[in-house]
């Protein structure tokens, strides 16, 4: 039997406790589950401040499989797997984190809801034929996969390993698969790709106006919004720490008699849809404790205030001014107290868009980042962040290490992102930077070492996306409304996609961020490249040889129907174009990448911003002058220059893009000097599309 820690009994009581003592990684003093919970928590076993706090819920297990399965979980959560079960999988952990035994669990109770339909109650009648039914059944699953067949047959593995591994076996026969390998076992369906690689990047009408908004929260509204938050804690802990007296009472009744002697408004909050008194406010504005007007508000002498609340329901002002504008108009009239806690969450969110976008790391790398982590440089320069990463990293036995490790590179950190740090650092200046306790209305906990949980972030960025939306509306900025992303939700780790998309396929911007992502490029691709492991630079280069791949098939299909295609560097395109049914939808990983990448012939680049592309040579690119980096810059494309090449396409968006031009040109409304310069880049674009069309070459064409 696997040795199991020593204070715990080699059979286990209903007392004793999930996760032994010795095995508890969590910060502070967590509370441990016993065995007879139906709900046992992992949480000790999770130092990840941002991963998610997993328990194990047994109820729906059918309780003739309960206890045995319960006895293989506490067994795989408390030791190793048996080393002979690991012989032949050398990519096996002999211990799963919190989260694999999670699932793992989970897929037991998948297999002990298909044993009880097969009329089996008991493990001990479980035969190698009936782990290859369950194996057939699953894999006729709608939408099974290779991959998540190969996890339920390992669950199954380790089932059988665990229970024979106690002091009080089942019994169930050794699946087959551990006998003869997997492969006859798995359905015959290719894996569908997941990971960050294979996730959609947001859309550019979505992330645009969504990261315009977080940079404006961060930068012009983060004052106006931590003020009235220390108003707001002030007046609560004012309010909290009056005595109730007969004096406080009378200043309670006197003030509220006033509201409905004057028919003033009466302070409020929307709660459920519906206008609630705001008991803290009206506390603080009349001298008493909250407890008193909770009370006060109970008789019936006060029924008169509550018809006045629904008729003139009214706002709780702090004394904060609004000095934040957009467009030179203060992006609100004045702040209630009310407000202060959504308009905080706003604020976080925020400060977490910035973060996950324009640095690259993963969320939860944002959320594990804390105080300090981003000291000013001295003497100055470059901002770094210093902080922990977590994918990948193992103990010395090859295991799941929840704490993960410091990334021994620093992150590059551009200016946005110091101003967001900064921001975050003022909401919890100890320890981490999106700690629970810190994100609250009014603090008053100590910090707990807990990140904001994932799903409550997710769910806060759809809420920031729609105030966003309602601010730019009653802004009359309508053209920075988010609009909902084709993709569905934003979700928490699509911004890493979304950064290297971008970087590499619109170096001048739709985001309307051209400068940010020209120090983007140098600070994340160049600053990241070949600086140790977990970069971004592969997922950049991905995403790059990805953007090859797309334009080489675009460019190979237009040609193939007839297209023509013009300039310096045509037939370079042409002979390029040709290669690409050998890429097409092939780029899934970083070693497929560098096979684009690496080929000088296919270093073809779409600029559809400016109406051309570009066949990469580094001897002939006018971008590069005076740049030593050996890489292709599009924000830097120069007409003149010998790796340009045009195409029917390109032609077609100029002639649409000088159309307008020409209209404005041509309105009365319009100045001389300003109507003169349309006209003359109307001119420009329409010589451009001229030339075109008198040089363009086609397929019927020789090519040398």
């Amino acid at each position: 039997m696997t040795a199991l820690p020593a204070e715990l009994p080699l059979l286990p009581t209903w007392k004793t406790p999930v996760v032994a003592p010795a095995l508890v990684v969590a910060p502070g003093h967590p509370f441990l589950s016993i065995y007879a919970d139906d709900d046992g928590s992992l949480a000790p076993l999770i130092a990840n401040p941002g991963a998610a706090r997993v328990r194990i819920d047994w109820s729906p297990v059918p309780a003739a499989l309960r206890e045995q399965m319960r006895l293989a979980a506490w067994m795989m959560i408390n030791t190793e797997l048996p080393a002979g079960v690991m012989v032949g999988h050398p990519a096996w952990h002999s211990r799963l984190g919190p989260h694999g035994v999670y699932d793992t669990v989970r897929r037991w109770h998948r297999f002990a809801h298909w044993l009880t339909g097969q009329e089996i109650t008991d493990l001990a009648r479980c035969t190698a034929d009936t782990f290859t039914a369950y194996a057939a059944h699953h894999a006729r699953r709608p939408g099974a996969t290779r991959g998540d067949a190969t996890k339920e047959l390992v669950a199954l593995t380790r089932l059988w390993a665990f229970d024979a591994a106690s002091a009080a076996p089942a019994g169930p026969a050794m699946p087959p698969w551990q006998r003869y390998g997997v492969d006859d076992y798995l359905p015959a369906v290719p894996a569908v790709g997941r990971g960050e690689n294979s996730r959609e990047p947001l859309a550019e009408d979505t992330i645009g106006p969504l990261l315009i908004w977080a940079l404006r929260m961060v930068d012009d509204f983060a004052e106006d919004i931590l003020t009235a938050r220390q108003e707001a804690q002030d007046l609560t802990e004012r309010a909290e720490r009056t005595a109730g007296t007969r004096e406080s009472m009378a200043r309670l009744a006197r003030y509220l008699d006033r509201l409905i002697e004057r028919g003033e408004p009466v302070p409020a909050r929307r709660h459920k849809g519906e206008h609630q008194v705001s008991v803290i406010y009206i506390a603080a504005q009349a001298g008493c404790p909250p407890r008193q007007v909770n009370s006060h508000l109970a008789t019936d002498r006060r029924k008169g205030l509550r018809d006045d609340l629904r008729a003139r329901p009214g706002r709780c002002p702090p004394t904060t001014p609004v000095t934040g504008t957009v467009g030179g108009r203060p992006w609100a009239d004045a702040l209630d107290f009310t407000e202060i806690p959504q308009l905080m969450r706003h604020l976080t969110i925020a400060c977490f868009i910035v973060l996950a976008y324009l640095t690259g790391m993963r969320p939860g790398e944002v959320m594990a980042l804390e105080s300090g982590c981003c000291p000013e440089p001295d003497p100055p320069g470059r901002y770094l962040i210093h902080g922990r990463v977590f994918k990948g990293v193992l103990d010395p036995d090859g295991n799941h290490h929840s704490p993960g490790q410091v990334r021994e590179v620093p992150w590059v950190a551009i200016a946005p992102v110091v101003s967001a740090i900064r921001v975050l650092e003022r909401i919890a200046p100890d320890g981490l930077l999106f700690d629970t306790a810190a994100h609250t209305i009014p603090r008053g906990r100590a910090a707990t070492g807990r990140a904001i949980h994932f799903q409550a972030m997710r769910t806060r960025i759809e809420d920031f996306a729609v105030f966003a939306s309602d601010l730019a509306r009653r802004l009359d900025r309508h053209h920075e409304v988010v609009p909902a992303d084709p993709h569905g939700a934003i979700g928490t780790a699509r911004f890493r996609r979304s950064l290297a998309w971008h970087i590499a396929r619109r170096p001048g911007g739709l985001v309307a961020l051209a400068v940010q992502y020209g120090h983007l490029r140098t600070a994340v691709s160049v600053g990241y490249a070949a600086r140790g492991r977990d970069g971004i630079h592969e997922l950049l280069d991905i995403e790059t040889a990805r953007a090859t791949a797309d334009a080489l098939t675009t460019l190979n299909d237009d040609l193939a129907t007839g297209a023509g295609i013009s300039g310096p560097a045509a037939r370079r395109a042409i002979h390029a174009a040709a290669q690409a049914p050998a890429f097409a939808g092939s780029v899934r990983t970083h070693r497929q990448a560098l096979d684009i990448l690496n080929n000088p012939a296919l270093t073809v680049h779409d600029n559809p911003q400016a109406f051309l592309m570009r066949v990469y040579q580094r001897d002939r690119a006018l971008c590069h002058r005076t740049d030593i980096t050996d890489a292709p810059r599009l924000d830097r494309c120069r007409p003149p220059c010998a790796n340009i090449a045009r195409t029917d396409r390109h032609v077609d968006d100029l002639v649409r893009h000088a159309q307008p031009l020409e209209k404005q040109a041509a309105s009365h409304a319009v100045p001389g000097p300003l109507a003169d310069r349309l006209a003359s880049r109307a001119a420009r674009l329409r010589g451009m599309a001229d030339h075109h069309e008198h040089n363009r070459i086609s397929l019927q064409e020789p090519t040398p």
